[in-house]
C-alpha cells in the first residue's frame, strides 16, 4: 500500500519518502523538512499512535494524516488524541486521500493560496495549470512541481538542497545535474517565449523566481 500511495502522490506532483517502520519514520522526520506526514497505524516496531505521540512530544507541528484498518470510534479518538490532524479508514479512495492531504496543507502555518501570481505568471495549484500573459503553458508533472516550489518561495533564493528535498525525494543524487536540466526546461517554456525572464540563477546559492521590476544586476 505504501508503494501504491507513493506512486499516486508522485503522479500528483508531490515529492515522497517512505519509511519502513516507526523508528525509521521518527528518524526521517527529524532530519527532513516535511510539509505533511501520512502515517499508518499498523507499522512495525513503533506503531502509528506511538510515532505520532513522539512527534508531538518533540514539538513537531507537521500535519499528520493517520491511516488505519480499524473503524472503531475509540481508535479514531485515540489517533486524534495522540496528535493526528485527520484520520482515514482503509479501504479508501485515493482521491479522498488527496483531498484530505490538500486540506491539511492548507491548514499549515501559512495559508497556501490556490492561485499564485508572479508578475504575469499565474499558477493554479488546484488544477495544476500554468499560464503567462494569459497563454497556457504545458508542463510535465516534475516541471510543474519545480515551478510551484519556486513560486511559493518567490523573491527568495532557494538552494539545490531545498529543491531536492521538496521536489524530489531521498533517492535524489546530490551530484546529479537534474535540477539544472529542469531549470533549463522551465526557462524554455516559461521565460523564452515571453522575452522577460522570471527565473534567475544566483551563482553558488541557487535559483530565484521573481518579478522583473527588481534589481537585475546580481543575476545571470
Amino acid at each position: 500500500m505504501a508503494q501504491a500511495i507513493k506512486r499516486g502522490l508522485r503522479g500528483a506532483a508531490y515529492a515522497v519518502d517512505v519509511s519502513r517502520d516507526g523508528e525509521d519514520a521518527l528518524y526521517q522526520a527529524s532530519i527532513n523538512d516535511y510539509d505533511a506526514i501520512i502515517l499508518d497505524v499498523m507499522i512495525p516496531k513503533l506503531d502509528g499512535f506511538q510515532v505520532c505521540r513522539e512527534l508531538r512530544a518533540q514539538g513537531s507541528r507537521i500535519p499528520v494524516l493517520m491511516l488505519t484498518a480499524r473503524d472503531a470510534v475509540e481508535d479514531r479518538i485515540g489517533g486524534l488524541d495522540t496528535g493526528a490532524d485527520d484520520y482515514l479508514t482503509k479501504p479508501f479512495e485515493f482521491g479522498e486521500l488527496l483531498a484530505r492531504l490538500r486540506a491539511l496543507l492548507r491548514r499549515g502555518q501559512e495559508l497556501r493560496p490556490s492561485v499564485i501570481k508572479v508578475s504575469d505568471l499565474e499558477i493554479d495549484t488546484r488544477g495544476q495549470r500554468v499560464k503567462r500573459n494569459e497563454k497556457p503553458i504545458d508542463l510535465t508533472t516534475k516541471e510543474y512541481t519545480l515551478l510551484e516550489y519556486l513560486a511559493r518561495n518567490a523573491g527568495k533564493v532557494v538552494g539545490r538542497e531545498e529543491i531536492s528535498e521538496h521536489v524530489w525525494d531521498d533517492t535524489f543524487d546530490p551530484f546529479s545535474k537534474l535540477i539544472e536540466v529542469y531549470i533549463n526546461r522551465l526557462r524554455r517554456k516559461v521565460d523564452e517565449p515571453f522575452g522577460v525572464p522570471l527565473i534567475h540563477t544566483r551563482r553558488g546559492a541557487g535559483y530565484e523566481l521573481r518579478a522583473p521590476s527588481q534589481d537585475e544586476g546580481a543575476d545571470v
